[in-house]
């Protein structure tokens, strides 16, 4: 199929457009999980608004078997003057249950979105993350043999995403029934998914297994998107409490490009402005691997005794990740900070610097060993005749 849709602009030629998504031929079977990944803007949330019908494709068909189920956005579908227990005879109705079919369901979806005490309530007075449970427990539970799932996961809580995880494990396996998944967490990708497409630029430039399409993604994330430390500051939104002035990742005082050697040190300083008076402020970083699987993750403040209470001023942190630490492969540091148990500071993700590690004389009684594990600390064995 071919899918596309466009707006005129002034300052281009007449009659030509620019195509949220084209050239799309796509064939996915009962019972499998496509993983649908790609940068934002690449067209995800397009294909699958166009494949639940909720947008009409410029060109091309869609030809499906079954009822479509969607969960777009927080609160797709809902009417929010009316209760949570309305919404989900009125969702399930849509979708082409009988009034006895959402009956037989309506427990069980109720507790999997642990709303109990507020189905009587509007739904306009719901939080994000309540809506989002709600209507993935809706989308899972009233059995269409399509379900369609964005990113919207992502608003529920660690607890919530694991079941829902769980759910659409469940519902494939057990039901043969057939799940579209866009998400940003390639680890859920990897864990989910039978099959992965990438999309750029409103094209599909890989169909195929979930680790070589992860593996495409990134490596295209990488040739597109060489980040400028400076520039990325400059862009920040303003935060009321932090400003980042300064970041410096090196070793042995020289700037860190786009690799470095394992055998060194990498120091990483961190200059930035508070505004005003705060406590329980925390600045980490995160080290994550090509499929995104967090390595480590380090607080400025994880060997204080207590949450300090920092005034307004221009502060500087600096760590260090040891040598002999990780191996031959490439990583992406990524700066944050917040609130403890209230905000990010940062927009997520924002702040993303690759690294490639070098270099290492890894296994050097076998040289040509192939390397296989996230890490390489240098551990020290004793081997001795006994």
């Amino acid at each position: 199929m071919t899918i596309g849709e466009g707006n005129t602009l002034s300052n281009q030629k007449r009659n030509e457009y620019i195509w949220a998504l084209k050239d799309i031929n796509l064939e996915v079977g009962n019972g499998e999980i496509l993983g649908i990944i790609g940068k934002n803007g690449a067209g995800k949330s397009t294909l699958l608004k166009i494949l639940s019908k909720v947008t009409r494709p410029t060109t091309g068909q869609i030809k499906f078997r079954g009822r479509i189920a969607s969960l777009l956005e927080v609160g797709t579908g809902f009417h929010p003057e009316m209760t949570g227990r309305e919404n989900i005879y009125m969702n399930g109705s849509i979708i082409g249950m009988s009034k006895g079919e959402i009956t037989g369901k309506f427990s069980d979806i109720v507790d999997f979105a642990g709303i109990a005490k507020y189905i009587d309530t509007p739904v306009k007075r719901y939080s994000s993350g309540m809506m989002v449970r709600l209507g993935f427990a809706i989308a899972a539970h009233l059995e269409p043999e399509i379900l369609v799932v964005d990113e919207v996961l992502a608003v529920g809580d660690a607890e919530f995403q694991q079941k829902a995880v769980g759910k659409i494990q469940e519902v494939s396996r057990n039901n043969s029934r057939t799940i579209l998944f866009v998400s940003h967490n390639l680890t859920a990708v990897k864990n989910l998914c039978s099959r992965t497409i990438v999309l750029e630029k409103g094209k599909m430039v890989f169909d195929g297994s979930v680790e070589e399409g992860i593996r495409s993604y990134l490596i295209s994330n990488t040739r597109n998107e060489v980040p400028n430390i400076d520039e990325l500051l400059k862009i920040l939104p303003y935060d009321d409490i932090l400003e980042l002035k300064a970041l410096r990742i090196t070793q042995k005082n020289t700037a860190i490009s786009d690799f470095a050697y394992s055998d060194q040190p990498i120091d990483i300083q961190i200059e930035y402005l508070i505004r005003e008076r705060v406590s329980n402020f925390r600045l980490f970083i995160d080290l994550v691997d090509m499929e995104d699987t967090l390595i480590l993750r380090s607080f400025h403040d994880e060997n204080d005794k207590a949450p300090a209470i920092l005034q307004p001023g221009m502060y500087c942190s600096n760590v260090q990740i040891p040598p002999n630490l990780l191996g031959p492969t490439s990583y992406e540091i990524r700066i944050q900070a917040g609130i403890y148990n209230q905000r990010f500071c940062l927009p997520p993700d924002k702040i993303r610097i690759r690294l490639r590690i070098e270099n290492l004389e890894f296994n050097k009684a076998y040289p040509n060993d192939i390397f296989r594990q996230k890490i390489a600390p240098l551990l020290r064995w004793e081997n001795k005749t006994i």
